[in-house]
């Protein structure tokens, strides 16, 4: 082989393994986000369950009509 050949398939070598890297930075992105929106879903549902369980556990409050002053 000549020098560019042998100069040709290295710099093709290293493109492949340049982008089985990527492959796999991008799928461990693609994991990490998918934990950390799990994480902030149940989270965010936990908060909603805790302010319904509030809101059903406090009474409203009724305000009750004054009686009328009679003529």
């Amino acid at each position: 082989m000549t020098a560019a050949r042998v100069s040709a398939a290295q710099s093709k070598l290293r493109r492949e393994i340049d982008a089985k890297l990527a492959i796999k930075e991008h799928e461990a992105e693609k994991i990490a986000i998918r934990a950390k929106t799990a994480s902030l879903r149940a989270a965010r549902l936990a908060r909603e369950a805790e302010a319904e369980a509030q809101a059903k556990a406090k009474p409203s409050r009724v305000k009750m009509a004054k009686p009328r002053a009679k003529k």
